[in-house]
């Protein structure tokens, strides 16, 4: 399982995951709202752990943002605060729990068990106007009709419906996609949004991928 830890103090992030991990989780850290949002775009998360009081963008804005494009990843928000008023905003944000500091790690622990079974039951999509990407199968979905995406097919169009509404550069895409990948070429990321417009017109969608050159490319309605 892996968990975010989003916590900007930073002997307390690496105090909770470094108890994670003798718990067997994989963990990674972020100290402020605009990097868990940043990560969220690139990876997937079973887990995060979110402080509300954060600079750049606070945990309660993140957790709006995130909830707003479709991430529906489980978040257990942690803060300071004690107030009713409080704990209302985390969780109409769109936290599922909330635990106030101080806390222990035995009902941190008990907290994170629960949250996981319950995110372990729940088919997590991505959508963007008439189309889903269903993040437990791979498979990009139009109604009734579905077509089973790669791996690299798959990372590319969640990196487009996480950052609708914007045009994201080849170079971009590239250390996205293919970060470590030092011998692939750029022209790659045009094969692959090549493939995936085939993919969009073979489900009928009204979607496509426009091209602004010298841009990049974005998720749009066919004009």
């Amino acid at each position: 399982m892996k968990i975010l830890v989003v916590e900007d103090d930073k002997d307390l992030s690496n105090a909770i995951s470094k108890s994670l991990k003798i718990e067997k989780y994989d963990v990674e850290c972020a100290y402020n709202g605009e990097e868990c949002l940043n990560l969220l775009s690139l990876y997937n998360y079973d887990l995060i752990i979110m402080d509300v009081m954060m600079p750049k963008i606070n945990g309660i804005e993140a957790t709006r943002i995130l909830r707003n494009k479709g991430i529906k990843t489980p978040i257990l928000m942690l803060t300071a605060r004690s107030m009713i008023e409080d704990k209302v905003m985390g969780l109409d944000s769109g936290a599922d729990d909330y635990l106030t500091k101080p806390f222990s790690l035995k009902e941190l622990f008990a907290r994170i068990r629960a949250l996981l079974r319950r995110g372990n039951s729940i088919i997590t999509k991505l959508e963007f106007e008439d189309i889903s990407l269903n993040q437990d199968t791979f498979e990009l979905q139009k109604d009734n009709k579905s077509i089973h995406l790669t791996a690299k097919e798959f990372k590319l169009m969640e990196l487009f419906i996480l950052n609708q509404n914007t045009y994201l550069s080849s170079q971009r895409i590239m250390d996205s996609i293919w970060e470590n990948d030092n011998d692939v070429d750029i022209s790659v990321v045009w094969v692959f949004i090549s493939n995936l417009r085939k993919t969009l017109e073979k489900l009928d969608s009204k979607t496509t991928i426009l091209s602004n050159r010298g841009v990049g490319y974005k998720l749009a309605l066919k004009e």
